[in-house]
């Protein structure tokens, strides 16, 4: 009795073992060895440590919506997407034939003249300082002259920054001071630079006027700005590459983290009432509202900033800063010049100790001098 009961005990084991067997090689045999690079498996950003898509669609289940649901880029650009830098590379900007509308009283270097553009559509004025000389063989060296934040409501044609544009015009450069959209009596709205790609189009669009002219080379155009057009400038130079030479006097030049930071008053255009609302937000909150302030972690404030892509430059890039600018702070210089070492760029950088936001006596004529050297050397 104990051989039979040990003999079935030995069979039923044997039995068990055979099974389980059994069962273990058609668990083996239904899972696919394990393959990092297998399209339905997901992959792991060990950084965000967040599921990524799968290298290839898997077959849309029963479930599968046909309405996409929307990308990151759409998302992020649905407002303010006019800023970004892709966005006003991928842009068309012309300009128009330039019409002689005015002569003013000139000096004995240069002939004064009121003139008008197009940009967007909009007619803008200008003051265009043409030399007393004879035209160059291949025309004359040009520099679009930007400038610096003022009420729009003040703003003169003939008025301010007349010793600079003296200055180059006696150099011997053909100068074209523009009169930004809404300022003077140029049509549109002076919607600011920092949040809006106006003031920007207007001066790329005022150096294809230019490029219109028999007696300008068309590929010796440069670009001057100061303090707010230091921003368009540096702009503009990312987007059109015909800017030959761009300089920049006390430029709020930044990543928009530097905005947050330093702080510059911000002077973007309020749009009118409608019957809709009584006040219309700026269109600076309207981004803040929403992509939150300025932060470089965001991708909306990477696309739109300046030292962010840097990398477009490509042209070389000369800069002034007085360490006793109190309007721009030199802070917004020093950050620019990082990015401009940190890509390897052309450029050149000047601190003065005095002069202020305007870089007045003592710095004014230095400043000058090094300007016009530049522009020489690189148009």
């Amino acid at each position: 009795m104990v051989i039979k009961r040990y003999f079935t005990l030995v069979l039923l084991l044997l039995l068990v073992l055979m099974t389980g067997c059994s069962l273990l090689g058609d668990v083996m045999t239904a899972a696919p060895a394990f393959n990092p690079g297998s399209a339905n498996t997901p992959i792991i950003d060990e950084a965000a440590h967040t599921p990524q898509p799968p290298t290839s669609s898997p077959t849309a289940s029963p479930t599968h919506m046909d309405t996409p649901t929307p990308t990151a880029t759409e998302v992020i650009f649905n407002i303010g997407e006019e800023l970004t830098v892709e966005y006003l590379r991928d842009l068309k900007i012309t300009g128009s034939p330039i019409t002689f509308e005015q002569q003013l009283p000139g000096t004995f270097y240069y002939e004064r003249h009121i003139v008008s553009y197009l940009s967007e559509g909009s007619k803008l004025y200008g003051l265009l300082t043409i030399p007393f000389t004879e035209v160059p063989t291949g025309g004359f060296k040009a520099i679009v002259f930007n400038h610096g934040y003022i009420p729009p409501a003040t703003y003169r044609t003939s008025e301010r920054y007349n010793a600079y544009v003296d200055y180059l015009a006696k150099s011997g450069f053909v100068v074209f001071k523009i009169d930004l959209r809404g300022h003077g009596e140029s049509e549109g709205e002076p919607h600011g630079t920092y949040f809006s790609p106006g003031y920007t189009i207007d001066a790329i669009a005022a150096l294809k006027s230019l490029q219109t002219l028999d007696f300008i080379d068309p590929e010796g155009i440069g670009m001057w700005g100061h303090s707010m057009a230091g921003n368009l400038t540096l702009r503009a130079m990312l987007i059109e590459p015909e800017i030959k030479a761009g300089v920049i006097w006390a430029g709020a030049v930044y990543s928009y983290d530097d905005f947050a930071e330093y702080g510059i008053d911000d002077n973007t255009y309020r749009p009118p009432a409608t019957p809709q609302a009584t006040e219309q937000p700026r269109r600076s909150q309207q981004i803040f509202d929403a992509y939150g302030r300025p932060d470089s972690g965001h991708p909306y404030w990477l696309a739109v900033s300046l030292t962010e892509n840097i990398g477009f430059l490509e042209s070389p890039l000369q800069i002034h800063h007085a360490v006793d600018d109190t309007v721009v702070r030199i802070d917004y210089s020093y950050g620019l010049v990082a990015a401009l070492q940190e890509m390897d760029m052309e450029y050149e950088f000047y601190i003065y100790e005095s002069g202020g936001h305007n870089l007045i006596s003592p710095s004014f004529g230095l400043a000058m001098v090094r300007t016009v050297q530049f522009y020489k050397d690189n148009l």
